[in-house]
């Protein structure tokens, strides 16, 4: 497909991007905006379906026609300060995107071939730069799944995803209701572990190895009482300095890893199981 050019601040697909950055989602077609030019190339590179790019300069534009499965795509070179004008961050991007977030099932979380499932739940969590680190360490430590419940900030935020680094694109994620996760993890056998400061289980004495998922809670305020009532017990991570909690991100990223942890301590442990003749990879 032809490259367009756009020269006006009014261009209707500029206004469309400017649009999808602000309010993510909410627009007819559920698309999402995001910026700049390795955000825009992960969001390729994981499969993302694409549905327009913008482009300051014609070497950029050029590239971005060229990718493979870009074909179909509209790509537009914006001329002048029209790119910029449809932009929310501070620092202008040479490179932005009309995408279509991706389309995530429970099962998609649950149940994940060759994983046990590792849950993260988000509870009121309202920085988006904590959102998009969570989902990031949430990749590192693979994560099967997050959730936002109500009251958590939209994890398409432009600010969100750029703290994801690109992880949004490919972790499973899935904005729920409180009654419909919980009834979720319940009919998948699931244990649901609530955090707290003090009062519970240290995380590293717990058995994070099988099936778990973890609510992390509002920055100021933490897991709701109501929420906790329905989790199977509490954790907490020990902390020798003097300080009364961890940050809501940093608290979810040393849970991840103690299970990523376990878990590899675990499989390191176990003996080697004889394969069947001629049997494959199994994930």
């Amino acid at each position: 497909m032809p490259i367009r050019i756009v020269q006006s601040k009014q261009n209707a697909r500029l206004k469309e991007l400017r649009k999808a950055l602000t309010h993510p989602g909410r627009n007819e077609r559920g698309l999402v905006g995001i910026e700049g030019p390795n955000l825009v190339f992960e969001a390729i590179s994981s499969g993302l379906r694409v549905d327009a790019v913008f482009a300051a300069s014609q070497r950029i534009a050029d590239d971005i026609a060229s990718q493979q499965n870009m074909a179909h795509v509209d790509v537009f070179l914006a001329l002048g300060d029209s790119l910029r004008s449809a932009l929310i961050t501070e620092s202008p991007q040479s490179l932005a995107a009309l995408v279509e977030p991706p389309e995530w099932k429970w099962n998609d979380l649950l149940h994940r071939p060759g994983s046990e499932a590792l849950i993260i739940l988000l509870a009121g969590i309202q920085d988006p730069g904590n959102l998009g680190t969570i989902v990031r360490s949430a990749e590192a430590f693979q994560a099967t799944g997050v959730i936002c419940l109500p009251g958590t900030v939209n994890p398409w935020n432009s600010k969100a995803v750029r703290a994801s680094a690109g992880s949004i694109f490919r972790v499973p994620l899935l904005q729920s209701s409180e009654t419909e996760a919980l009834d979720q993890l319940h009919q998948a056998a699931i244990p649901i572990f609530t955090t707290a400061v003090e009062g519970a289980q240290p995380a590293t004495l717990a058995s994070l190895t099988g099936p778990v998922a973890l609510v992390i809670g509002n920055e100021g305020n933490g897991v709701p009482d109501e929420l906790a009532a329905h989790t199977d017990g509490a954790l907490t991570i020990p902390c020798p300095g003097p300080v009364e909690s961890l940050n809501a991100a940093v608290a979810a990223s040393v849970l991840l890893y103690e299970a990523s942890r376990q878990r590899g301590s675990s499989k390191q442990s176990e003996p080697a199981r004889p394969r069947r003749s001629g049997a494959g990879d199994s994930r």
